[in-house]
């Protein structure tokens, strides 16, 4: 099984999707972009964990942590190792006394637990091919200016429907930041469309 190490780097609402929350895992050695659809509390849970906040009662990422740590484990990776029905799944590999175990996790609950663990996080290349994107500005700098076409659209866009909509999400919030207020008016709409034809 092929895998490649990812790092988080994004966490955000995701309107678009109900109130959910969307994660974006970049590639360490590479300019491609996993976002994944996770919940409310498991966003929390990253978040506070990222910024270092410690809460006054455990959470259950930090009682898992706890009772891996008191077991004499330690949480060796996880892997985002599948994606079946635009629904993402993965595995905590665990070494418990020179045993390794794999576990199943929601990727969500797995990278909670890999962020308090420092424990890296990776991604079958299976996954990546299906669900990845390369940024616009980033496809424009690996472009020779020599050729000055454009890509394939097909190549811009992801391939799943939550990870176009994650993408033009993405977009958008650079386009709003770069204050190109019509540009973000029009991924608003292609946004709306996504949506609409769940």
């Amino acid at each position: 099984m092929e895998k490649v190490q990812c790092e988080i780097v994004g966490l955000s609402s995701s309107p678009a999707t109900g109130g959910a929350y969307a994660i974006l895992l970049k590639e360490i050695d590479g300019n491609r972009r996993l976002p994944i659809i996770i919940g409310q509390f498991e966003a929390q849970a990253i978040a506070l964990e990222m910024e270092g906040i410690k809460p006054p009662r455990p959470l259950t990422h930090d009682l898992l942590k706890s009772v891996i740590d008191n077991l004499g484990g330690t949480v060796v990776e996880i892997i985002v190792n599948e994606l079946r029905e635009n629904t993402f799944y993965a595995k905590i590999v665990l070494d418990v006394s020179g045993l390794t175990n794999e576990i199943d996790a929601r990727p969500s609950d797995a990278i909670a637990l890999a962020v308090r663990a420092e424990a890296p996080i990776y991604v079958t290349e299976t996954v990546m091919e299906a669900a990845s994107f390369i940024p616009t500005d980033e496809i424009e700098q690996e472009t020779p200016s020599a050729l000055d076409e454009e890509l394939p659209s097909t190549e811009k866009l992801p391939k799943s429907k939550e990870a176009q909509i994650a993408a033009l999400q993405e977009k958008l919030r650079e386009a709003l930041e770069k204050e190109e207020y019509e540009r973000a008016a029009k991924i608003r709409d292609d946004i709306k469309k996504l949506t609409q034809s769940n």
